[in-house]
């Protein structure tokens, strides 16, 4: 904004107008990130519907022994502490089992369906 001499209203305007164009979109503390057009998109929903899409993707069954946090961590390309805090949502919300040492964490529910253990 001092750069260019504009104020920081304008500014938002400016990168509201570029949101809807898909030309910048708002990341975490404020700021704003353009775009390029050799960017590959990205899948913006929260982790642990991603995660519970993989019951579906993987056709798993109820009572099959679900990803380690490892795995996913790998798959999605954020860390351990992450994959865990989604997968407790995903324990609280029924869909997995918990977690025990020894013990992989298995499929209780598929995500969308009333089919639960």
């Amino acid at each position: 904004m001092r750069t260019h001499g504009v104020s920081r209203g304008v500014a938002l305007r400016v990168f509201a107008v570029l949101q809807k164009e898909r030309c910048a979109e708002p990341v975490p503390g404020g700021r704003w990130r353009v775009i390029r057009e050799d960017d590959e998109p990205r899948d913006r929903r929260p982790l642990a519907d991603r995660i519970a899409e993989v019951i579906r993707v993987d056709k798993l069954e109820i009572g099959e022994p679900f990803l380690s946090s490892a795995a996913l961590s790998d798959r999605f390309g954020v860390s351990r502490p992450t994959v865990g805090k989604a997968l407790s949502q995903l324990e609280a919300d029924g869909l997995l089992s918990e977690s025990r040492q020894g013990k992989p964490r298995t499929v209780l529910a598929w995500p969308g369906r009333e089919g639960r253990v």
